[in-house]
């Protein structure tokens, strides 16, 4: 009994005073995982083919507005990976110790979460040449009174981001005035801590400088006036044993800001407040809603005949038409799923322009290319995998790039092995093979296309509630 009153006592007073300014509490919860980081350096990603990157979804970072993958980080992102010959694979994680749990652990390459560059971090990790500067605020709404000097904050409680800069910032400031701060450390990211501001739900938080005036330029109600801490470099985040990556990142970072290629996109997401609106407000955007098009519920109703995640789906339709209904190609394929005429006839579809009859044309020539491979793909996450390149070159060449695993003793029931095949279609020696029926095909571009899929489909679901 009395060690549940006791426990209920810490639990109120952690309620009542939040987070003080002691060392005790990393002492504690801090792992040593930064002594031996995994060696990973930029040959292995190379040869691996893909770069896996932590980003925040935030209406500046990452997200996903009207199907389509945006954001500052994400854009530059994915310049950097084309730089680099490699694949984009991004990991939205929100909280910042497990972000450089999993740099160091190899589960990641880079964090690209606009870090301050500061010596408390320098044994996590190494840092990038600097992608600009960041000043730190403090935001409340504009109906409390007015702020005049630190001595007006003693005693309020301050909500932040957990294990972000700011506790540091606050901790300091503390000291230098002789003032108690109540210091809440939230998983929530700064977006969400400002939102939480904007409807009154918290009294103050500090945030970014930059990242505050994006939010007041749409928030009239928000007051950011408050300096916390003045400008300091912002880089990524990259691992200690990893130099040959860090030397490709920063010769990268400098032609580009060279080029004024980041300057470009720092304007696109920082300073155009209209567009952050749309951005932060639509039902379309994975920051304020959880719609990915206009049509969600016809995409919902043909992923439930196919027994796919709906998402996954809309990830193929983003990949065919952009949810375009009237969207048609050079070819002549036609609608939201891209069929061609002769597959709009077989599958009964009469306008191909209506969004319905488009989607489940295309939902029935699903069902049947399921059908094909079932019984030879049993496993249901690898037959998707065959679908879709069946979908896109069609399954004749498929099927002949899964005899010719079979016939050089690779498992075919594996996307993984077969994918290998169909990328060599387009040499003599494998599509002359005798059991080759198909003939020549560029099958690394089906290869290409399913996984552009996966890795929409794996934004949607990180992103949109299913």
């Amino acid at each position: 009994m009395q060690k549940i009153v006791y426990v209920l006592i810490l639990i109120s007073v952690f309620a009542l005073f939040g987070v003080q300014c002691t060392q005790k509490e990393h002492e504690l919860k801090e792992e040593i995982f930064y002594e031996n980081p995994i060696i990973l350096d930029l040959e292995e990603i190379q040869k691996r083919g893909f770069i896996r990157a932590i980003v925040d979804n935030s209406s500046t970072s990452y997200y996903i507005y009207k199907g389509r993958r945006m954001g500052y980080e994400f854009e530059l992102l994915k310049n950097l990976a084309a730089h680099l010959g490699v694949r984009l694979h991004l990991i939205v994680q929100s909280d910042i110790n497990e972000a450089f749990y999993m740099l160091n652990k190899g589960r990641a390459d880079i964090i690209a979460m606009n870090f301050e560059v500061h010596e408390s971090r320098f044994h996590l990790a190494n840092f990038t040449h600097p992608l600009g500067e960041m000043g730190t605020v403090l935001v409340h709404h504009n109906d409390r009174d007015g702020i005049n000097s630190w001595q007006d904050l003693d005693g309020k409680t301050i909500h932040i981001r957990k294990d972000a800069i700011y506790k540091a910032q606050l901790c300091k400031i503390q000291q230098e005035y002789g003032i108690q701060l109540s210091i809440i450390e939230s998983n929530l990211d700064s977006d969400a801590l400002i939102h939480q501001v904007k409807t009154g739900k918290i009294a103050y938080t500090v945030a970014d400088k930059v990242e505050a005036l994006v939010n007041a330029s749409y928030h009239s109600n928000l007051t950011i006036e408050w300096e916390v801490a003045p400008k300091a470099d912002v880089a990524w985040a990259v691992r200690k044993n990893a130099p040959a990556l860090e030397e490709a990142i920063n010769a990268w970072m400098s032609a580009k800001t060279g080029s004024g290629y980041v300057q470009t996109l720092y304007a696109k997401y920082y300073k155009n407040s209209t567009n952050s609106y749309y951005r932060s407000n639509s039902d379309f955007s994975s920051v304020a809603g959880n719609r990915i098009s206009p049509y969600d519920e016809i995409i919902q109703k043909g992923a439930d005949q196919l027994g796919w995640d709906w998402r996954l789906l809309a990830s193929l339709v983003y990949k065919e038409s952009n949810f375009d209904s009237e969207a048609e190609s050079y070819a002549g394929a036609q609608g939201l799923l891209q069929l061609m005429p002769v597959t709009l006839q077989r599958f009964g579809v009469d306008n191909p322009q209506d969004p319905y009859q488009s989607l489940m044309g295309g939902v029935n020539y699903l069902k049947y290319l399921d059908r094909f491979w079932k019984e030879r793909i049993p496993e249901s996450n690898e037959r998707v995998q065959f679908i879709l390149a069946s979908y896109n070159i069609g399954h004749g060449h498929v099927e002949d790039a899964w005899r010719l695993a079979l016939k050089y003793g690779k498992n075919a029931h594996l996307w993984e092995n077969v994918s290998t095949f169909l990328g060599l279609k387009s040499h003599p020696e494998y599509y002359k093979d005798p059991v080759v029926k198909s003939g020549f095909a560029k099958g690394h571009t089906a290869v290409n296309y399913v996984q552009d899929v996966l890795l929409i489909y794996e934004s949607y679901r990180t992103l949109i509630n299913p």
